[in-house]
């Protein structure tokens, strides 16, 4: 706590707690206080990562060769390091960023105790405490007001309504709310979890992990896996041992460990491996693109999401507009000249010339200077007051007024009704309106008939405050409105073009709402359908029957617009919620995708899985075109990895009902799955792409991924039955017959795997091409390289094994190019049997 403040205060009655009352209650807990998070703990996020499906198969598999002593076998294990690693590193980063941008109030704020006035932090405010609510200052606890002078909240964070609201004493102010003028002395009766503002947060606080359609399929392949790799391991463990003569010769001659390692080999290859961590990538260079736009993604799997989306719900206040007000026109009334124009706008600028113009008036002043208007003489001056809601200047012999054109032509004699029809009709478009009026009457002069106005001065005579001239003439409007962000227009567009439905929603009016709508081209050329949620039924099938028809909805309450959400959930959209205030939080949290503007309140960006660091609406577009490029590549890419899944389950399979010895070695599939697989894959997955994700990824890659996975896997075992006789090989009692077997095997495997390569690659003009001769040139390169080859174990074949194989390889082709055939023609006699069933 500071020492006594050295500003002045209005002289009270009230002394406030005592020292001892304040440490009782820091004691009991009632300070102010509160425990805020604003992502996962780096405990949640290490345990999300590491304690996976995928990390267990491949531990377990990897334990397995380790046990065999055949470490070299056991390097696809280091997968396992590198997918958790990346999924690791980039969410802490993102939390370490997002906890960066907490914008929770740090400043200190003034309260009435032992008959002083002091300064204390945010935590240090407690329960009954006296708190000065000043100008500009966030309200830190929710409290009642005990005196008030003048003051005006903006309570959009809260409610979502972007106009200020005035409160009278005894009325509860929340905490999250911005004094915009006057000021309050409140009496604190909620603090830290208990405020406003923190039950709300509290609603959205709970975890809840994004929907990935892409990891859905994955983990689908990999439970499926799971059923089947366990008996087929164990399956593959007897036939290798039953191949080397049984378990009695197996474990005196240690040949157990080549079966283990040979049954590993049938594992490892039908896991998927290279995808998951190619999805970590992928999902990780996307975030690290984007976060050089600005843009904070805070899980990786959201990124799909944003492939998906095809209803965007728009918050107004932050989003269309930047919260700030714009000075349009002024609106002379009745004929007028030049020069009464001149005096008129001359007039204005003075007005809002003041020691401390509010928002609007700053607007205005912003909006003349840039036209070339300055400072005038001025006599006298009535400042601004939100009580009287008007201001007045004198200067040449005439009295000049600004302010609420209801509440100056209700003081004024005569019948101004057409000057209201007027004001209603540019309110209606969305502006904000303000009226200059004129008078020969002294400033301090005349009589008003509307004797409850006061000055937000204490303690002010009514009779003695300054009023306005009855006979007082209105001469022009001030026209003003929210400001549009110059990219709004723009970046709806791109929405439109991209069949993504777009919809505001907000707090406001909805006639002022529809205003803006219409502005910034929400429907094209189309008249937005503006509604009142106040209207909106509570049913969500029929809310949902209702919002296919409507495209700014305005007064709508939090809960509202959660409800919203649900509702277009059950037509089966794709939702992204944006927003900024903690009337969004529960929205955000709702939708498939929840995007929070940088400047958000805390809360919201808690629960949002993209926060759009400054605040700019543009990056949306960057952001959707990213995950897109991400899932339709990464369809693409799926299938080489679904290949290697097929062929490796059914080469086991073939090897259990046969009882031969598994044709090739974990360290091979290791070999040509990076070159023909991983690497290739890596690189089409950051190829360009704005197609739209639609639903069915599993399906499709599935039907994409047979032909070749069958073909394979036909070529592969063929070999390993054919050669042996023909060559005269002894494979099970001669290791390197065995050797030889395995080799052309191997072979046989990455000639089959830059066929698939070359598939998935299509078209391979240009760098496509390109892509696969470079990957094909360096497996063949490697085997020339002496440690390539060891490691690897790659043995070139010579002599009559060099003839044998090259029959292998054009009998691979073959049934390659006979699988491709047949596949189309057995999916339409599929489909047509299915349709008469």
């Amino acid at each position: 706590m500071s020492a006594t403040t050295a500003v002045e205060m209005p002289e009270i009655g009230a002394t406030g707690l005592t020292p001892k009352e304040v440490v009782q209650r820091i004691e009991s807990g009632q300070s102010n206080a509160v425990k805020t998070s604003t992502s996962r703990s780096v405990q949640d996020i290490v345990r999300a990562n590491v304690f996976t499906l995928f990390n267990g198969i491949i531990f377990a598999a990897m334990v397995l060769v380790l046990i065999t002593g055949s470490w070299r076998d056991a390097v696809f294990g280091f997968v396992i390091i590198i997918n958790t690693g990346i999924g690791i590193v980039t969410e802490l980063r993102a939390k370490r960023t997002l906890d960066k941008l907490s914008i929770l109030v740090a400043s200190e704020f003034l309260v009435r105790r032992d008959g002083k006035d002091v300064e204390v932090s945010h935590n240090e405010i407690v329960l009954d405490d006296l708190l000065w609510i000043r100008a500009g200052e966030q309200v830190p606890a929710d409290g009642q007001i005990i005196q008030t002078w003048g003051l005006e909240l903006d309570e959009s964070m809260l409610t979502g309504e972007s106009r200020t609201v005035r409160h009278k004493v005894g009325e509860q102010v929340y905490s999250g709310a911005t004094a915009v003028s006057g000021m309050a002395l409140v009496k604190v009766n909620a603090v830290g979890s208990h405020s406003y503002a923190a039950t709300l947060t509290a609603q959205a606080k709970v975890y809840k992990k994004t929907v990935s359609d892409l990891n859905k399929g994955i983990n689908t392949i990999l439970k499926f896996m799971t059923f089947l790799v366990v008996p087929l391991c164990i399956l593959l463990i007897l036939s290798q041992v039953h191949t080397v003569g049984g378990w009695g010769t197996a474990l005196s001659t240690g040949e157990w460990r080549q079966a283990v390692v040979s049954a590993v080999a049938g594992v490892v290859g039908m896991i998927p491996e290279g995808l998951v961590l190619l999805t970590s990538l992928n999902f990780a260079v996307a975030a690290m693109r984007l976060a050089r736009h600005n843009t904070l993604v805070q899980e990786l799997e959201s990124v799909e999401t944003l492939a998906r989306v095809d209803a965007l719900n728009l918050d107004k206040t932050g989003t269309i507009t930047d919260g700030g007000i714009a000075f349009n026109r002024l609106v002379m009334l009745g004929s007028a000249n030049a020069a009464a124009e001149q005096a008129a706008t001359q007039a204005l600028y003075d007005c809002c010339n003041e020691e401390q113009p509010n928002g609007t008036g700053q607007a205005v002043l912003a909006g003349l200077k840039a036209q070339g208007y300055g400072a005038g003489a001025v006599e006298s001056r009535v400042p601004f007051s939100s009580a009287r809601k008007w201001s007045a200047v004198r200067k040449s012999g005439e009295t000049w007024y600004m302010g609420a054109p209801e509440v100056i032509i209700s003081a004024l004699e005569g019948d101004y009704s057409s000057v209201l029809q007027r004001v209603n009709e540019y309110a209606n478009d969305g502006n904000r309106v303000l009226l200059v009026a004129r008078s020969t009457a002294p400033l301090f002069e005349g009589s008003c008939r509307q004797k409850r106005l006061r000055d937000a001065v204490e303690g002010a005579n009514v009779s003695d405050g300054p009023q306005l001239d009855v006979q007082a003439e209105p001469v022009a409007l001030v026209l003003c409105s929210e400001k549009i962000r110059e990219d709004a227009e723009r970046t709806l567009a791109w929405f439109r073009e991209q069949g993504v439905r777009c919809r505001v929603i907000s707090g406001d009016n909805p006639v002022t709402v529809g205003a803006i709508a219409r502005r910034v081209k929400l429907t094209g050329d189309h008249e937005p359908v503006a509604m009142d949620a106040r209207e909106l039924p509570e049913d969500v099938n029929e809310l949902a029957r209702v919002l296919e028809n409507v495209d700014v909805l305005g007064r709508v309450l939090p809960d509202q617009k959660k409800a919203i959400v649900k509702a277009l959930h059950t037509q089966n959209h794709v939702v992204a919620m944006t927003g900024d205030g903690v009337n969004d939080a529960l929205a955000i949290k709702e939708a498939d995708l929840g995007i929070a503007m940088g400047n958000a309140a805390p809360a919201t960006k808690a629960v949002a899985q993209v926060v759009l660091v400054d605040s700019k609406f543009s990056h949306l577009p960057d952001v959707v075109a990213r995950g897109r490029q991400v899932m339709a590549n990464m369809e693409r890419v799926a299938s080489l990895f679904l290949v290697k899944t097929v062929y490796s389950a059914l080469i086991s399979l073939g090897v259990v009902l046969t009882q031969i010895p598994y044709p090739y070695l974990p360290r091979h599939i290791t070999y040509i799955g990076a070159l023909t697989i991983g690497m290739p894959a890596f690189i089409l997955a950051l190829a360009p792409n704005t197609r739209r994700y639609i639903p069915g990824f599993l399906k499709r890659v599935v039907t994409f991924a047979l032909p070749g996975g069958i073909a394979t896997a036909l070529s592969v075992l063929l070999a390993a039955w054919v050669l042996p006789p023909v060559m005269g090989w002894n494979v099970t009692g001669d290791a390197t017959d065995l050797s030889a077997l395995r080799a052309t095997s191997a072979i046989i495997l990455f000639a089959m795997g830059v066929f698939v390569l070359a598939r998935v690659a299509r078209p391979l003009n240009g760098w496509r091409g390109v892509l696969v001769a470079v990957f094909a040139a360096a497996g063949v390169i490697g085997a020339f390289v002496p440690f390539v080859a060891n490691f690897f174990a790659l043995i070139l074949p010579t002599g009559a094994t060099m003839v044998a194989t090259l029959i292998a390889l054009a009998g691979s082709a073959l049934i390659f190019a006979l699988c491709l055939w047949l596949a189309p023609l057995v999916r339409g006699l599929t489909g047509k049997l299915s349709r008469r069933h």
